[in-house]
């Protein structure tokens, strides 16, 4: 088995990293905490977004707040299981 068989495509992209470290360590993020944190556009992060929840790393609810709808995302117990095991690789790459 080589060093970067658990690396995944999925996470190859420094948002798509971001999204999932935030998710990581909090129970949901919504929309507009993700944009602030990562400091991307909102069509950047709503197609990486889209990428993860395609793969099911990520779930999506959208409610209403009030009147103004709010997307809110949280990371799956797959998605979860699959980013620590990209972690691992990346770890043992570099020889943590």
């Amino acid at each position: 088995m080589s060093l970067i068989d658990n690396i995944n495509k999925a996470f190859d992209h420094r948002i798509r990293l971001g999204i999932m470290s935030i998710l990581m360590v909090n129970d949901y993020a919504d929309f507009n905490m993700l944009k602030e944190l990562l400091e991307v556009t909102d069509g950047n992060l709503a197609s990486h977004t889209k990428a993860l929840e395609k793969e099911a790393y990520i779930k999506v609810e959208k409610q209403f707040i009030g009147r103004k709808p709010n997307t809110r995302y949280a990371a799956t117990a797959s998605g979860k299981k699959a980013f620590e095991k990209h972690i691992e690789a990346l770890e043992k790459l570099i020889g943590k």
